[in-house]
């Protein structure tokens, strides 16, 4: 999850301009990102002109220097030290497969003569529009010109490695539903044929399959010993039934091990009420553990929230948790009270939790039979949200940011919540019902809507609202 991306770094250039602001350029640039944490790759010196681009013929050496490295760069980043030959450029980037940002040097208003004139500003322009003529995605960021080196060249990357993270992520990512949509929730049905057009596959898992590998496990597999640890760190387990932290380690082994064995990059599970029936416990305790360690693990089969948590936990560096648009909090317009049974990771609680029996369920399933819901509270501190659902063969998703405040909360609310804060949360609801979006909802720390909304709606062709503008 704190890996950062990996970049690929072209160089444009146009002859009639000094070769000395190529040479530094390539210095510079790599300097100054590897400085942040990232990794880069560079065409050799020797391999064009300056080890730049500038025609077509030096276009394919660049293009097939990215075919040899296939799969080694999240990104490629265009720096202009001068105008830039478009024609080259579009030769060497239409194939490259991943979100693309041009950056342009700015030019020195008292430094403009032949030898130290840019004009990057200018070739800026004139490769975005060409690259949109070639339907070649690229990004360009605020300021027009950013110099290497300085704060908002630091967040220029920032963003850009957070629009790589979420298109990596998402793009080519295989779901686990696990067991059937419970029969009432029909607001998490999905299409999965549109799914996969967009590069998202779901592998179903049964139910039956899961418990007999549950039961499987044994307690002197070094495995369950280790999740066992991991467990009785992650919360509080006073009063609760051996037997019940027992199959809840187990489903923890079971559920990295199926996760392993197929790829899975996220889970979508059934979480009522056959293991409560069959298992005596609620996994919400266990997935909140997985959310936290990086596998992304959705309540009710919610495919849709899946995906989007994945994205907000690239986005964010943070994992995600899927919540419940459940209450409003008094007359409060823009405040609302976020929920669920307690599958949120550590790092979004406020202090750790304490897991309980299932107080709504147990009507259902009878008392003691719902073991593993996480009490406690969300962390205050800013979140971005999101959900995902599939329309008429369009992916859509919504986004926006808010606060988790101090607000107190009853103490006998059961679960893990918190009072949001939304600015124009009454447009977001209104998005939500008049939308058909689920009434699941998925946050994750910190305020990335700008990366997510470039990478979904952008790169991956979702169709996304803002409804808080």
């Amino acid at each position: 999850m704190q890996q950062k991306s990996r970049f690929a770094l072209f160089f444009g250039n146009r002859g009639f301009f000094p070769a000395s602001l190529i040479a530094a350029a390539r210095e510079e640039m790599a300097r100054e990102i590897q400085a942040l944490g990232h990794d880069v790759l560079m065409l050799d010196c020797q391999a064009t002109r300056y080890g730049a681009v500038e025609t077509p013929e030096e276009g394919s050496v660049y293009a097939n220097f990215l075919q040899a490295h296939r799969g080694e760069y999240d990104g490629v980043i265009i720096s202009l030290p001068n105008f830039g030959d478009e024609t080259g450029a579009v030769a060497a980037l239409k194939e490259a497969g991943t979100p693309i940002w041009i950056q342009a040097y700015p030019d020195d208003y008292d430094r403009m003569g032949p030898a130290l004139r840019r004009d990057s500003f200018c070739g800026k322009i004139s490769i975005t529009d060409v690259f949109r003529q070639y339907g070649v995605k690229s990004t360009a960021l605020k300021p027009h010109t950013v110099r290497p080196g300085s704060d908002r060249f630091r967040a220029n990357v920032d963003e850009f490695d957070r629009i790589c993270r979420v298109v990596k992520g998402v793009r080519g990512m295989v779901i686990g539903a696990i067991g059937a949509r419970t029969t009432p929730f029909k607001t998490v049905r999905i299409d999965e044929v549109t799914l996969q057009r967009h590069g998202i596959t779901v592998e179903t898992f049964d139910l039956a399959d899961v418990f007999a590998r549950l039961r499987a496990v044994r307690p002197d597999d070094p495995c369950y010993r280790q999740k066992a640890d991991a467990l009785r760190d992650f919360s509080s387990w006073d009063g609760v039934p051996e037997q019940a932290f027992q199959n809840l380690v187990r489903l923890v082994v079971t559920f990295s091990e199926l996760s392993e064995q197929a790829r899975l990059d996220a889970l979508a599970i059934r979480c009522w009420t056959e293991m409560q029936q069959q298992l005596g416990i609620s996994p919400c305790v266990a997935m909140g553990l997985l959310n936290e360690t990086g596998l992304v693990c959705a309540c009710e089969v919610d495919i849709g929230n899946a995906v989007i948590m994945q994205a907000l936990s690239r986005a964010s560096y943070s994992p995600a948790a899927v919540l419940d648009w459940n209450n409003n909090y008094g007359d409060e317009d823009d405040k609302c009270i976020l929920f669920h049974c307690g599958p949120a990771p550590a790092s979004l609680m406020q202090s750790r939790g304490r897991v309980t029996d299932h107080s709504i369920l147990a009507n259902a399933v009878g008392h003691g039979n719902g073991f593993g819901c996480n009490q406690g509270r969300l962390k205050p501190g800013d979140f971005t949200f999101g959900s995902l659902m599939t329309d008429a063969g369009t992916v859509k998703a919504y986004l926006g940011e808010g606060r988790i405040t101090e607000d107190p909360i009853a103490e006998d609310f059961f679960g893990v919540a918190g009072v949001a804060e939304i600015r124009n949360l009454q447009n977001v609801l209104l998005e939500v019902g008049s939308n058909g979006h689920r009434h699941h909802v998925s946050i994750t720390r910190n305020r990335v809507q700008e990366p997510l909304r470039h990478a979904l709606g952008y790169y991956l062709d979702f169709a996304v609202a803002c409804p808080q503008e």
